[in-house]
This record gives structure tokens, C-alpha cells and sequence, in this order.
């Protein structure tokens, strides 16, 4: 089913269920706080009660929505991973039923990461509340996103400037945005600094490389040829720096790619300068591609460079199910051949 276009983006206190999915995390997380915050602000306090879908039953659900409150006059039921829980089709049927005539001493949040399963559930949630999707924003709104944060959350005024590059950096989930916005402001306003203004130049002294850049370290390692290196260096960036799997892809890539071109320059008596200037080459990886080029034969540097692009179109197109893995067995041949 279609999100309505006049769907509300945030909760209210007059909404007495709230279904919140998506992958981002920050933003159910969020809109949580904002429904909460909206409810003790009309309710003058709120009793929370918090349940795990997963395991909750369907009596633990609805006696509590059922049952007044001890210290507040209204309630709140939180429930997690609410797509486990309307999994079964007595809970939906039943979930269905208590929306068409909910409690008005109690909201209802439900809230899950993936796999929620619109349906008529859904329809009669609009009617007293809202389904709200949580997913990340695009670049251009997580630009906005961040200038707004930064003044409202920190009093920190940021430049279009530092907020574009600090996507750039980062991406546009907003979780991280949100933890490194604070350590802005805080640099922002040290002494001496005059006004709090996140500028541009503040972003690039003291946010990480970019996703892209640290997609280029995996390339280190692989030119050394220390194939155990690299496979650590894959795992920091995957996990940690959560760099998007198409930018391991294309680092490999575009590694191969340069290999072989050196390669072939060389053997055609080309001089090391000229084959990086050729290259467009610059900084320490100049001399480390043109060495790699130099210990392997055309022929080889043909063969991996082929390997490398069916790779990649593998974890593109399905047909290598797990991306890690086949980047894995990449570098090791890569390292092994260059070493």
C-alpha cells in the first residue's frame, strides 16, 4: 500500500495508535520521543509501559492499553518489534478490531525496523493515528536536516557549506549526523572562536574521511600485498565505518584498473613518471601503483583485472550472495599476486 502523500511526518498527542517503521533507527527512536513528549504535555505526565514483540502475548498487549494508569492519567504502551508480534493472524485480526474503537486514556506505539506488512491494519490506524515510515533521508534533505539540528540541539549556527560536506562525510543517517553535530558545536565554541558557527573548515578538521576515502584505504594494504592486512582493513570498514558495499566494489576496481594500465605502460618502455602522470596518479599511491605494476606481467594484471570486474557485477546483479565474502577472495588474490 502507498504512503498517503498527506500522511503526518511526526506524532501527536491526539493520535491514539502510532505504527513507526523503517531502517533508520534515529528517527523511530525520535518520533517516539516526540509522541511522548507531545503526551505529557497534554496529559501532564504519562505512564509508560514498554512490551517486546517478539514474545509479548496478545492479553499482555491489550490488558495494559485496558488498564489505567497508576500515577498519570494517561498511558503509554510501547511495543517493539511490532512486526513479529502482528505476524500471527489472531494478533492482527485482534489489533484490528481494538483500532476500530481504541482506548482514549491510552496510545499505542508500535515500532519496527523492517517487514511490517501494511494492510487494513494500517487503513484504521489512519483514522485514529498514523503509520509513519522512518527511513533515511536524501542528501539534500539530511543537508537541511543537520543546519536546523545543529541551531535547535546545540544553539550552534552551521554553514550550508559544513553541512553539505558533512554528509558528504558521513551520509544521511542520522544517527551519526546527530553524534557528530554535538562534537561540532563543541569546536565550534571554543575559546577565542567568537560567535558558534560551525563552518566548513571546522567539519574537515575534526569529522573522519569521507565514505568514499575510506573506501580508498582498502587499496594500501593490496598494493603491499599483505593479504591479511587487507582482510582487517574490509572488516573496519564494513562493520565499523558501515562503507556501502558498492564503494568496496569500485575501489577494487578501479585498484585492478590501474594496475594493469601501469603494467602495460611500463612494458612499452614507458618512463615511471610519465606512466603517472598518464594515470593521473598523485601523493604516496603514485609510487605504490607504479611498483605494482612493475612486479606484474600485462597478461596477469589482464586476468585480475577481469576477475575484479566480474566481482563486482556478481555482488551487483545477486549471483554472489554474500558481497564480503567474494570482496574477500578478491584482495587475497589481489595481495597474493602483488606481493
Amino acid at each position: 500500500m502507498a504512503a498517503r502523500s498527506d500522511a503526518p511526518s511526526s506524532p501527536s498527542a491526539d493520535m491514539r495508535v502510532v505504527v513507526l517503521h523503517g531502517k533508520d533507527a534515529f528517527l523511530r527512536l525520535e518520533r517516539g520521543r516526540q509522541l511522548e513528549s507531545s503526551l505529557q504535555e497534554r496529559f501532564g505526565g504519562v505512564d509508560r509501559m514498554d512490551l517486546d514483540g517478539t514474545n509479548a502475548a496478545l492479553a499482555d498487549v491489550l490488558d495494559n492499553l485496558r488498564t489505567p494508569g497508576l500515577f498519570a492519567g494517561h498511558k503509554l504502551v510501547v511495543l517493539e518489534s511490532a512486526e513479529a508480534f502482528m505476524g500471527a493472524e489472531d494478533r492482527r485480526r485482534a489489533m484490528e478490531r481494538y483500532a476500530e474503537n481504541p482506548c482514549a486514556e491510552a496510545t499505542l506505539l508500535m515500532r519496527c525496523a523492517s517487514g511490517w506488512r501494511p494492510g487494513n491494519f494500517d487503513k484504521l490506524v489512519a483514522k485514529v493515528g498514523a503509520v509513519i515510515k522512518c527511513d533515511s533521508p536524501t542528501p539534500m534533505e539530511a543537508v537541511k536536516w543537520c543546519a536546523a539540528r545543529s541551531l535547535r540541539r546545540h544553539q550552534a549556527e552551521m554553514e550550508p557549506a559544513a553541512a553539505e560536506l558533512l554528509v558528504e562525510k558521513l551520509g544521511p543517517d542520522l544517527g551519526r549526523l546527530d553524534a557528530e553535530l554535538g562534537k561540532l558545536a563543541a569546536a565550534a565554541a571554543r575559546p577565542g572562536a567568537g560567535t558558534t558557527k560551525v563552518t566548513r573548515a571546522i567539519v574537515q578538521e575534526f569529522t573522519g574521511l569521507s565514505r568514499e576515502e575510506q573506501a580508498w584505504e582498502i587499496q594500501g594494504p593490496v598494493l603491499e600485498g599483505k593479504a591479511d592486512a587487507a582482510l582487517i582493513k574490509l572488516d573496519e570498514l564494513l562493520r565499523v565505518s558501515r562503507v556501502p558495499e558498492v564503494m568496496i566494489g569500485w575501489s577494487l576496481v578501479d585498484l585492478a584498473r590501474k594496475v594493469h594500465d601501469a603494467s602495460c605502460l611500463l612494458s612499452q618502455g614507458e618512463s615511471e613518471g610519465a606512466v603517472a602522470k598518464a594515470l593521473k596518479l598523485w601523493g604516496p599511491a603514485s609510487s605504490s601503483v607504479v611498483r605494482a605494476g612493475r612486479r606484474i606481467k600485462p597478461a596477469a594484471a589482464a586476468r585480475l583485472f577481469r576477475i575484479a570486474v566480474e566481482t563486482d557485477r556478481a555482488t551487483k546483479n545477486g549471483t554472489a550472495p554474500e558481497p564480503a565474502r567474494a570482496f574477500e577472495g578478491l584482495m587475497v588474490q589481489l595481495a597474493e599476486a602483488l606481493a
